[in-house]
């Protein structure tokens, strides 16, 4: 078994199919697909059901893959540590966040770092932010920009609270909170929301308040993103409820603080297992300490 085949393993599960995962590991296909290939007969098992339409993971596949993952993030590590032991930090981080982080200038703090450490390989993923704490967890990233309730903990991971804010309802011009600063709780609830999906962190965080209150909502429209959150409450389909330094850079729409106002914390994440010397210079550049 090689760590070449391990990676193109990696890859074909992560693109869902071999000719992209060819192309992104910089190999013509018929070589990935002979190096698989040649793993699944050592193996003794096929990791992969392959159609004419898709390709799948296998049962096999599916306890091969995060196997793989490990050795490979060990190898990189290995390396990783042994340069920082030299003195240079270099390797891979991978970031992740969600779409209304406001704790950090994110594309700032990425700029700097680049400059700061050339030899490290960033990447940035967008995501929710449960899928952002699996993925730590899992050791896809590491270190990643989450938005909870406050009090709600993460099991297996680290963390730090960046920030506290509260939510605002963001409305259009023209709608009858649109000229005022505040409003109440119960005044908000008889409208009709644009929310993130069901059972999110990012729905909680308001859900939890009206619920405290004794209060129901109405969400007609679920969204993934505050651009399109924003977009849909524009088109007057509903409103609403994004943290307060958000709502500023979001044009055309109307902020109004509510009471009492849900709240959230945003956090910075990374694995409980102790950050790589890439993600551990990363968190120094944020001022946040692991110890």
């Amino acid at each position: 078994m090689e760590l070449q085949q391990m990676r193109y393993v990696v890859a074909v599960a992560e693109t869902g199919g071999f000719t992209r995962a060819a192309e992104r590991c910089r190999v013509v296909q018929s070589a990935l697909s002979h190096q698989i290939a040649r793993l699944e007969k050592d193996l003794g098992a096929r990791l992969f059901e392959r159609t004419s339409r898709s390709v799948r993971l296998t049962a096999a596949g599916e306890a091969f893959l995060p196997v793989a993952r490990q050795a490979l993030q060990t190898v990189e590590r290995a390396r990783a540590e042994v340069a920082a032991a030299t003195g240079e930090v270099r390797g891979r981080l991978v970031v992740g966040a969600i779409s209304t982080v406001s704790a950090v200038d994110l594309a700032r703090v990425l700029g700097e770092f680049r400059s700061r450490y050339p030899r490290v390989q960033i990447r940035l993923q967008m995501e929710m932010t449960e899928t952002l704490v699996d993925k730590v967890r899992d050791a896809v990233l590491d270190v990643a920009f989450i938005g909870m309730v406050p009090g709600a903990r993460n099991p297996g991971v680290a963390e730090r609270e960046l920030a506290r804010n509260e939510l605002v309802a963001v409305v259009p011009p023209g709608h009858p909170l649109a000229e005022r600063e505040w409003t109440t709780l119960a005044r908000v609830a008889r409208e009709t929301f644009v929310d993130f999906t069901a059972g999110s962190a990012a729905r909680r965080q308001r859900e939890d308040a009206f619920r405290a209150a004794g209060l129901d909502s109405e969400v007609a429209y679920e969204v993934t993103t505050v651009e399109f959150l924003a977009k849909l409450v524009r088109a007057g389909l509903g409103i609403g409820m994004v943290p307060a330094p958000m709502a500023a850079g979001l044009p055309g729409l109307h902020a109004v603080r509510v009471r009492p106002a849900p709240e959230r914390t945003e956090r910075v994440v990374w694995s409980a297992r102790g950050p790589s010397p890439a993600a551990l210079a990363f968190l120094s550049t944020l001022g946040v300490d692991p110890e």
